[in-house]
């Protein structure tokens, strides 16, 4: 008795995945701006990737395409730039981070000059209450349980610098003792500083 011969094909291969056309990219883009807050910039990246790794089989080229289909979404309102860049900026500078943080932040989330310019005044204001949180959550300066040596304030400097805040905001903060009160509301970044240290 004979048996027919079994699909012996490896069931559990992937199968291949046909190039996108432009139905398809839109279909990417929905459900991206579904799950994801994003800008136009970040959308078309995205999509122009997704065009890169599986080929593209639509008209023209997928970065007009998908450039096109990112100003289509923000028409439509599911994107939205300025309101990703408050909603990003004010979660950044929560953390603790400071302007220049969230600036770059922002620029790789390809938010474009205006929307930055818009956000900018609101980062700016909350710099004193970013930097103090940042200080808070690592215990530097007033937030500490002991007082820091030289050494290890320095190094809570470049921290808070990294973090992107200020330098002279950074010194005031970090060289205050534990509980002491501390006035920050003059300007800190025209606080003078030692002979032997940037400004």
């Amino acid at each position: 008795m004979t048996t027919g011969r079994r699909n012996t094909r490896d069931r559990s291969a992937p199968r291949p995945v046909p190039p996108l056309d432009a139905s398809g990219l839109e279909r990417l883009a929905l459900r991206y701006v579904e799950r994801f807050a994003t800008t136009r910039g970040k959308l078309a990246d995205y999509l122009v990737r997704k065009a890169r790794e599986r080929g593209w089989a639509g008209e023209g080229d997928a970065g007009s395409a998908a450039a096109a289909l990112a100003e289509k979404m923000a028409g439509l309102g599911y994107v939205d730039d300025r309101a990703f860049a408050v909603a990003r900026a004010a979660a950044l500078t929560r953390r603790g981070l400071g302007a220049g943080r969230v600036t770059m932040a922002l620029r790789q989330a390809r938010v474009g000059a205006e929307d930055m310019a818009a956000v900018a005044p609101a980062v700016a204001a909350e710099g004193i209450e970013s930097a103090l949180a940042f200080a808070r959550r690592r215990r530097i300066g007033p937030f500490a349980t002991v007082p820091a040596d030289r050494a290890h304030r320095e190094k809570q400097i470049g921290a808070m610098v990294r973090a992107g805040h200020p330098f002279a905001l950074a010194r005031k903060i970090t060289w205050a003792d534990p509980d002491a009160p501390i006035d920050l509301m003059a300007d800190a970044a025209t606080s003078p500083c030692e002979d032997d240290e940037p400004c």
